[in-house]
């Protein structure tokens, strides 16, 4: 019983952890029918000692693990930073240089720059440590004569990646070719977006006339356009992570406005609701209201698009297979052409892992469309649109009455005349 007291009193560190647990498990055999076990598991100091060993492996593993994610979590940052940027639409002078001869001169210079050539550093990095690393092995073994004969020469036939490589490419170009369905399909949807939206605001401005007898129809009309131009913004804002709501849609709405729409769990559909209940509140025919109403059919339909690419992508299943057919591929890429290349098997995987992964994160960025589409430029052209087509409904508006009123001051000018003849006539 003394010794078990001893052993259990002893004080703990950890270069003699484990010599102290064998110990302890045998004394614990040999005494266990004769103490109770609540004096091996309620002692303080053991307890004490253990938290403290699996609070130092822990903080162990975390730095590790952070050590090891510095250069992975650098480099996602610089991509997601880079895809908050806000893109812009091409005009002449871009087409103009895009087209130009010396594009390529220009868009290798900027490779340090690109998101994609930076998010591509971890696992390059990675599969060419380890090309260096069977370099340096089987050169140690064959050539430098570093290790005994027993070590084998990390080496094997091409055959296998001749066959596999067709299945590699398809692999990607299938990737690749989905992801550009899902950006053409996000592209699509927005431009229905845009042309609805516009088309909707213009019949509004035609249909809604402003009297100086009716203000309270013009305060719900000019409260109807600032929803309508307030709807793609918000539909902006809720596909693209990190988008700013409040200062994107502050100079559009009113303050009350703006909170209402801020405490609601879905704002573009709340925003519809905006609209269709200024509609309902506007002084209008019956038949007009009911065309103005199919138009919001066009906004629901865009916002069920959008949802269904944010929420499904491709399936996941096809991505995880082509992940892990690249990894398997430049982790063995080494040993297949070491017999053929030697030491050239480093720049080789290097520059394989460089283009076939660039190829797959090309896929995997426009899979989600909507951060590559220039939707704040193509926002502030459907308000300016807007804002034109009021303005110029105004003019025109004025203009035309104008020469209506000339036109019946001439017509009654000629009856005038005309009467004036005929009278003198039958004087005659």
């Amino acid at each position: 019983m003394k010794e078990v007291s001893n052993i259990s009193n002893c004080p703990f560190n950890l270069s003699s952890f484990s010599h102290y647990t064998s110990i302890s498990s045998r004394v614990l055999r040999i005494y266990s029918p004769l103490l109770p076990p609540y004096k091996f598991i309620t002692n303080p100091k053991n307890n004490n000692v253990c938290s403290s060993l699996k609070s130092q492996n822990k903080e162990t593993v975390i730095s590790l693990s952070s050590i090891l994610r510095v250069i992975p979590d650098w480099a996602d940052g610089i991509k997601e930073e880079r895809m908050q940027k806000k893109r812009s639409l091409y005009n002449h002078e871009d087409w103009v240089q895009h087209r130009s001869s010396l594009r390529h001169v220009r868009h290798f210079m900027s490779s340090l720059s690109s998101r994609v050539v930076l998010s591509l550093i971890p696992p390059v990095v990675a599969f060419t440590s380890v090309a260096a690393v069977v370099a340096t092995y089987n050169s140690a073994v064959s050539t430098w004569h570093l290790l005994p004969d027993f070590f084998p020469i990390l080496r094997a036939s091409p055959l296998p990646y001749q066959l596999t490589a067709p299945a590699l490419a398809l692999l990607l170009v299938f990737r690749t070719e989905a992801s550009y369905s899902r950006f053409e399909e996000g592209r699509k949807a927005w431009t229905k977006v845009i042309a609805g939206t516009s088309e909707f605001a213009r019949q509004v401005v035609a249909s809604v006339v402003d009297r100086s007898d009716n203000d309270t129809n013009t305060a719900i009309k000019n409260a109807l356009m600032q929803y309508i131009m307030a709807f793609p913004v918000a539909l902006k804002c809720h596909v693209i992570y990190g988008s700013d709501f409040v200062k994107d849609l502050q100079h559009l709405l009113d303050e009350d406005d703006l909170a209402v729409i801020l405490g609601a769990p879905h704002r573009p559909r709340c925003i519809i609701e905006f609209i269709s209940q200024s509609l309902q509140l506007l002084h209008l025919e019956e038949s007009k209201r009911s065309v103005l109403e199919s138009k919001l059919s066009c906004l629901h339909e865009g916002i069920g698009v959008c949802e269904q690419l944010m929420g499904i992508p491709i399936p996941l299943s096809y991505t995880r297979l082509t992940s892990r057919f690249l990894v398997l591929w430049h982790l063995t890429l080494p040993i297949i052409l070491w017999d053929d290349c030697n030491w050239i098997v480093v720049p080789a995987t290097f520059i394989s892992a460089a283009s076939l992964f660039c190829i797959e994160e090309v896929g995997v960025l426009i899979e989600e469309p909507f951060p590559m589409l220039a939707l704040d430029e193509v926002c502030d052209m459907l308000h300016n649109s807007i804002r034109e087509s009021i303005t110029n409904e105004k003019l025109i508006r004025n203009q035309l009455l104008a020469k209506k009123k000339c036109s019946r001051s001439s017509s009654n000018t000629a009856r005038g005349s005309m009467k004036h003849s005929t009278i003198g006539r039958h004087n005659f």
